[in-house]
């Protein structure tokens, strides 16, 4: 389990490597181009990706296009975009990627075509994918959220009935990876760790997919409720679904007992969980994430240079801490005080 103190290893990782990348000789030249794709514009995770992205950018003298999908899951305006980052002549692309397989025929022309392909919080399948990928360790960020529900619940974890709102039908990494990462680590036995919904546990009432914001989050626990109208844990792939979560259990008085865990830690997912409406998210760092991208784009045109995984992962780690008022024993986190010292959005 990443503690605080790993996180501020990796955080002094991070500053290593963007002295690495930040060479003056990009200061005032806009000859670099990069291009972020992320799956919306509208998301606050997405929204503070693209202020890293920019603020480096600016920074570096990199000059940066920005491009996204109409709603989380279109696969092709991504494709799209690649392909004019490519026309444009630019020298790297930043990409959280919509549907992580079906992208990989585009990234790979991309990549055919000289430039970097950096995957954010989001990896591809394969991970190799791509040139290099930043990213929370999604997996355990729902492993911290499963052991927290586990260790809060107690004796009563036994006798959970758990609502799984995931994120889409074609099971993107990251939404497999914080769905099983939850599952092991509440404690209950994964099928294929590649994929959610195969597991036989009876106490996973079902599984719905929630497009990542509010009202699907709604009425995906509304489909859950009517299959279960008793469920007392709800798993969340991000916050805008908890949010829609907790208003399809307030429409029926219920909740102020069922919990809600997520990930994410972007500001309103902290003052949810300041206010109770969520018990516990794992806070990730998009700004880093997409900061340390534009400075590995900066290197890339400069000499070659790519940039280097996190040692024993293979990705770069950009950390996650658990953020709750309502600390258990054997899971490590922080409050929501400091939550909101470091959340975005």
């Amino acid at each position: 389990m990443k503690t605080i103190s790993a996180l501020k290893t990796t955080l002094l990782a991070a500053a290593a490597f963007g002295a690495m990348a930040a060479a003056p000789a990009y200061a005032g030249s806009h000859s670099v181009g990069a291009c972020l794709i992320t799956k919306t514009d509208t998301n606050p995770f997405f929204v503070k990706m693209k202020e890293g992205a920019e603020a480096k950018a600016a920074e570096l003298g990199v000059s940066l296009k920005s491009y996204a999908g109409k709603v989380d899951g279109d696969h092709e305006t991504q494709v799209q975009a690649i392909e004019t980052c490519i026309a444009d002549g630019a020298k790297g692309i930043l990409l959280t990627a919509s549907d992580t397989s079906s992208i990989v025929t585009a990234v790979q022309q991309a990549r055919d075509a000289g430039l970097l392909v950096i995957a954010l919080d989001t990896p591809l399948e394969p991970i190799d994918a791509a040139d290099a990928t930043f990213a929370t360790d999604n997996f355990l960020a729902g492993e911290l959220i499963g052991k927290w529900a586990a260790a809060t619940l107690g004796d009563e974890a036994a006798n959970a009935k758990i609502a799984m709102l995931d994120l889409a039908i074609s099971q993107p990494s990251v939404g497999v990876l914080r769905d099983q990462g939850f599952l092991q680590g509440f404690g209950i036995d994964l099928g294929d760790p590649n994929k959610w919904g195969d597991e036989t546990d009876p106490r996973i009432v079902g599984n719905d997919v929630t497009a990542g914001n509010e009202e699907g989050g709604r009425k995906a626990m509304e489909n859950l409720l009517a299959k279960d109208p008793m469920i007392n844990v709800v798993y969340t792939i991000n916050e805008p679904a908890a949010a829609g979560a907790y208003e399809a259990l307030k429409a029926i008085g219920r909740e102020g007992d069922v919990l809600i865990v997520s990930v994410d830690g972007g500001c309103p997912g902290v003052k949810n969980v300041a206010e109770g409406v969520i018990g516990a998210t794992s806070q990730q760092y998009p700004l880093l994430m997409a900061s340390l991208g534009v400075e590995a784009i900066a290197a890339w045109a400069k000499d070659g240079t790519k940039p280097e995984n996190t040692p024993g992962k293979d990705f770069f780690d950009t950390g996650v801490s658990l953020v709750t008022d309502k600390p258990v024993d054997g899971v490590e986190s922080i409050s929501v005080a400091e939550g909101t010292d470091r959340c975005w959005g």
